[in-house]
């Protein structure tokens, strides 16, 4: 295929899925192929799929359906789908989507430029193998996110049991990127400008255990606060069991390591647990939380529920509710338990009803909404670092950023109603207002 044809690429599910779209995208660069950022202007279309979970899995449907009616009207010349949803259902939506000129699976994407080389996935039409790629420093890369801000992918695949997850079958097991690449990639990133790395893996407590000599996410932090011109280093996905109190003592000690943990508690009755097959050695969550909150440095705190899971009764979910409450935690996301074709938890009985599962998630939202208002209104008055990212989506009349304690793309935001600053750059701003996920501000 010519270097010329025009590529667009959309990126589907979570931040870790970004990075392959923007390894592909690098790759696709250094081949001579031109990266567009409009549909209607490409002749190639690639959409990188999450198939984690039923909703990802609908969206990732009904994205392939629009844009393949966007090729039936001669707009684009060929499409192709890659990622997670390939992994899962490749062979099946092969026959039921015709309109797709090929598929290729998680451990394939490195391929790409290959593939649209030849404008075929081999003879079938089809790049599905077990998951084994590991991206480094030498992979191509063009960035899709801000030029401030960077994602980190410091190991990819998963190699935890827990019932209810495809992710091990989709991403293959847990391998840990060298800490030499990292570090080099790091380097990389700050030379361009980067000032916020965003660390992330399925699990990034767990990096370093598979290399042999071994490492941990300590030592790499080692190395990463001492690249220069780095300013924020965020950790995002992290076990509940495997935050060491020598990574807090770092949190404490290092000012470059943002104040923030990321933790998927998932659950907080032991049954409840036992049955997710989570890992429950260890510290209870009661102890985590207290431990986490006894240090000096205060610690922003982010988890993700699950509700509804196969035998959650009324008295579990009270539990976890409870938990909620008396945690209050600076961030928190829910969703509802999707009984996943191939995982053991589509087999357990003791279901809860949707429409209850729908009413513990809404009680759950409802009471982290409260104590989101509640930690947020603590912030009046105080002068903050916060990174400026643009104008706000709802106005060009106010400038919006991020402190340290807020994750790109799933925390929220601070909007800044007065002062001037530059895009790209940590301000002091003084907290003016407080609504239960956003801030407003001043610069001063």
């Amino acid at each position: 295929m010519p270097s010329r044809h025009k590529v667009y690429l959309i990126s589907l599910g979570c931040a870790k899925n970004l990075v392959d779209s923007e390894n592909m995208l690098g790759i696709l660069k250094q081949r001579g192929f031109i990266v567009v950022s409009d549909l209607g202007a490409a002749e190639i279309a690639i959409i990188n799929t999450c198939g984690f979970i039923r909703p990802s899995v609908e969206e990732a449907l009904d994205t392939i359906l629009e844009v393949a009616a966007e090729k039936k009207k001669g707009n684009l010349r060929k499409l192709f789908v890659v990622g997670c949803l390939v992994q899962r259902y490749g062979y099946k939506l092969q026959k039921e989507l015709p309109e797709v000129d090929g598929w290729i699976g998680t451990g394939e994407i490195h391929r790409i430029g290959n593939v649209l080389d030849q404008e075929r996935c081999g003879e079938k039409g089809l790049l599905i193998g077990r998951p084994a790629y590991l991206a480094d420093h030498k992979t191509p890369r063009l960035r899709a996110t801000p030029f401030h801000t960077a994602y980190l992918k410091i190991a990819e695949g998963c190699s935890h049991g827990c019932t209810y997850c495809t992710i091990p079958k989709l991403r293959g097991p847990f391998r840990s990127r060298k800490p030499d690449s990292l570090t080099i990639e790091a380097e990389g990133l700050a030379e361009a400008g980067v000032k916020e790395i965003n660390l992330i893996a399925q699990d990034t407590t767990m990096y370093g255990r598979d290399l042999r000599p071994e490492a941990t996410l300590e030592d790499l932090l080692e190395r990463l606060v001492k690249v220069r011109g780095i300013r924020w280093i965020r950790i995002l996905y992290g076990h509940p069991q495997r935050v060491s109190s020598r990574l807090l003592e770092m949190m404490e000690r290092e000012e470059v390591i943002c104040p923030y943990l990321d933790l998927p508690l998932q659950h907080v009755n032991a049954k409840v647990l036992k049955a997710m097959g989570r890992d429950d050695e260890g510290a209870s969550p009661w102890e985590l939380i207290g431990r986490i909150r006894s240090r000096e440095r205060r610690i922003s705190l982010r988890t993700t529920l699950m509700l509804g899971f196969p035998g959650e009764t009324e008295q579990a979910f009270r539990e976890l509710y409870e938990f909620v409450r008396a945690a209050k935690f600076d961030h928190l996301g829910a969703f509802i338990f999707s009984p996943e074709r191939g995982t053991p938890a589509a087999h357990l009985a003791r279901r809860v009803k949707r429409e209850k599962a729908e009413e513990r998630l809404d009680a759950i939202m409802r009471l982290q909404a409260e104590i989101s208002k509640e930690k947020s209104r603590t912030l009046v008055g105080e002068i903050i670092p916060v990174l400026l990212e643009g104008v706000s989506d709802e106005t060009d009349l106010l400038l919006r950023g991020r402190t340290a304690t807020m994750a790109p793309d799933v925390d929220g935001q601070v909007l800044i109603n007065k002062g001037v600053g530059k895009i790209g750059e940590i301000v002091p701003v003084r907290i003016t207002e407080a609504h239960a996920y956003d801030l407003v501000g001043e610069i001063l």
